[in-house]
């Protein structure tokens, strides 16, 4: 249950939270006092400091008078204060220049997305990109040299994704198309998952009207998405934002708790999972989520979704 401030404590503990997000260094009385003019003294701002300390908003460090902004005040702030600005024009071009798919896959896209993003809030950027589960439009097999070749999925949404396999140094061109021809007449109008078992079954008992080396490009072919163990795939970028502001050791062991956390991708999954049905943005701070517990970090998370309402 959050305290009740009054408009004094109010105020001095949003110019704390605010000093903090754009310093990340304690704001003291008399910095604060000389910030807000003749309207409170130094003495009346230490004794309202104080105060919002025994009420669990903010705590002193040991290497200053000032004080911080506890988790408790953070979320405070956020509760009552923190409004969700809008980009402006030149960022709204910028973002939607790097989120044209024409030519691109959808991860790709994604890393486009996530990297601007990642400089726009000078923080790392995370994005999850959901596995193909919708039914199969086309399959396509493409010859790129000896030995390689490469796998197109095209979604009946649209969503395109694409992956290089080894092939048999002997697979000719024809039999990449027959290879290609076999899948789209039992793939179209399905999920991966709901043809797989019968055209593996064609293929185990040789129903197949296919020849040795299109059997193996098939197979590898279905294999690059269907009984993947994750829902979604995970995208990180700009982590060196996080070591801009690293003053101490104490805080390059926090990045290197985060840094592990993302590496950790099950439960940052887990995390991010749960919040694809919320409505707009969610903020995790520090300890409200056990990911966070030893970092210290904060996470902003929003649901992304198309035209048809899906992720």
């Amino acid at each position: 249950m959050s305290p009740t401030l009054d408009s004094r404590s109010t105020e001095i503990l949003r110019h704390v939270v605010e000093a903090y997000l754009e310093t990340q260094e304690p704001l003291g009385s008399v910095t604060l006092s000389k910030k807000l003019g003749l309207k409170l003294s130094a003495a009346t701002i230490r004794n309202v400091m104080s105060d919002l300390e025994e009420a669990g908003l903010l705590f002193s460090p040991h290497t200053s008078a000032g004080r911080l902004p506890t988790e408790a005040g953070l979320r405070f702030f956020l509760n009552g204060f923190l409004d969700f600005g809008t980009l402006s024009p030149q960022e709204e071009q910028h973002f939607q220049a790097h989120s044209q798919t024409v030519g691109r896959n959808f991860p790709q896209v994604m890393e486009e997305v996530i990297l601007s993003l990642s400089g726009l809030s000078r923080c790392a950027g995370v994005v999850t990109a959901p596995k193909l589960e919708n039914p199969v439009k086309h399959m396509e097999f493409v010859w790129l040299s000896y030995g390689r070749a490469m796998v197109v999925l095209i979604s009946d949404d649209g969503m395109v994704e694409n992956r290089i396999i080894e092939i048999s140094s002997s697979l000719e061109a024809r039999q990449l198309q027959e290879a290609s021809n076999y899948l789209n007449s039992r793939l179209v109008g399905k999920k991966l998952n709901e043809a797989r078992s019968v055209i593996e079954t064609e293929l185990r008992e040789h129903k197949a009207q296919v020849d040795t080396l299109a059997t193996e490009v098939i197979e590898k072919g279905l294999a690059l998405w269907s009984g993947e163990s994750n829902q979604y795939s995970l995208i990180v970028r700009g982590q060196s934002q996080l070591l801009k502001n690293v003053r101490d050791m104490e805080d390059l062991e926090k990045i290197q708790s985060l840094f592990m956390a993302l590496d950790a991708k099950e439960a940052f999954l887990g995390l991010l999972d749960a919040t694809i049905e919320a409505d707009g943005v969610q903020i995790f701070i520090g300890s409200e989520n056990p990911l966070f517990r030893v970092s210290g970090c904060a996470m902003v998370v929003a649901p992304y979704k198309n035209d048809k309402g899906l992720l």
